[in-house]
């Protein structure tokens, strides 16, 4: 368990600038969904913003349960871990629950868990054991080294789209191939892989949703369709524009209060912070998602262990791609594709599942000193 490692003062010493940004941050998203939804109720009577509270308090649990147990111990059950979300990833197609034509949650009981959120923790885990036993040759890895991570990444991103959920889809791509860049994948390998998936774009858009496609095409030409598949744009531009230097003020977002905005405690939870809280708010907010990314950075340049590096460098693509597509989606500048901004949007398996991942960033940082 390596618990002599965890001793108190060093914890707190190692732990405490992520803790009071996570603390920061979840209390950021709490706040905002009072304000994006107060007075929406889900099944279970809760508002979804006392929901989000007592998932953030799940998600410090089985954070602090990552960081304890040594990651040399998660790292040996990986790939088990990985098998028990393919097979959750393939109930989610058979007996899943069905919401707005997606077919991405499965009923635990009082609670629902999404599988693709479990996914790509669990694929961090086995990438990073898979180049924990398998040593470059010559300095770099080739595109056959690398067959066995990019087999299993294919299939939980053929699982997820089916479901279909295009973001989760993106990011597990994402998150995948910046860790195979940064343990040491050839380039020449690389443009490889991207030749390949380039071939395959064609085979994906038919796989797509048809309100996929329309949201894709919209990004391409805006004014095709501004009231139809262009509207949670052009509403999240107007929300995040009007907030204008200081914004409109708490509880004051016409966008979001009036109901003009689409999917306001989800996707566009970021609108509905910039229309309240102004540019001045969007620097503190995206100010702290740059010092988790530096954290995580520090910690992966202290990190003597090549794996334990690894994982952090995966811990670093875990957060910085959800966080800067769901942005650039809600300013407009990618296409809207489903990606939640963390701790920030309402969902619990997003929300644990990023506890978890600074979990795995804190065992490593802790345990720093053994090699």
């Amino acid at each position: 368990m390596g618990g002599e490692v965890l001793r108190t003062n060093r914890f707190l010493r190692d732990a405490w600038p992520l803790l009071v940004l996570v603390t920061f941050l979840g209390s950021v998203g709490i706040v905002s969904l009072y304000s994006a939804a107060a007075g929406a109720e889900t099944w279970s009577r809760l508002p979804i913003y006392m929901r989000q509270g007592i998932f953030f308090g799940i998600g410090m649990v089985l954070g602090a349960l990552v960081t304890v147990i040594d990651y040399r111990r998660w790292l040996d059950y990986a790939w088990i871990i990985y098998g028990v979300c393919v097979v959750l990833l393939v109930a989610v197609l058979v007996i899943g629950k069905v919401t707005s034509g997606s077919q991405r949650w499965l009923n635990l009981g009082p609670i629902a868990i999404q599988p693709s959120e479990l996914a790509k923790w669990a694929l961090l885990l086995a990438i990073a054991r898979h180049f924990q036993a398998n040593q470059p040759v010559q300095g770099y890895y080739t595109l056959r080294d690398v067959m066995k991570p990019s087999a299993a990444v294919a299939l939980v991103a053929l699982l997820v789209v089916l479901e279909p959920d295009l973001g989760s889809t993106i990011l597990v791509m994402l998150i995948s191939v910046s860790m195979m860049i940064m343990a040491g994948l050839r380039i020449r390998s690389l443009l490889k892989v991207v030749g390949v998936g380039l071939l395959c774009l064609p085979m994906g858009w038919r796989m797509l949703a048809d309100y996929q496609k329309k949201r894709i095409i919209i990004y391409l030409n805006p004014q095709q369709d501004p009231l139809g598949a262009g509207y949670h744009v052009t509403q999240s531009k107007i929300a995040v524009g009007s907030g204008g230097l200081l914004g409109k003020g708490y509880l004051q977002g016409t966008q979001s209060q009036l109901h003009f905005l689409p999917e306001h405690h989800t996707d566009f939870a970021f609108s509905v912070w910039a229309e309240e809280w102004g540019f001045v708010g969007c620097v503190l907010l995206l100010g702290a998602f740059l010092l988790l990314i530096f954290y995580c950075l520090s910690v992966a340049s202290r990190a003597t262990d090549p794996v334990a590096r690894l994982i952090a460098l995966g811990v670093v693509a875990f957060f910085f791609w959800p966080v800067f597509m769901n942005v650039a989606m809600t300013l407009g500048l990618l296409p809207v594709v489903g990606i939640a901004l963390p701790f920030i949007s309402y969902g619990g398996s997003s929300l644990v599942t990023s506890m978890m991942a600074l979990g795995l960033l804190l065992n490593v940082h802790t345990r720093r000193f053994l090699f």
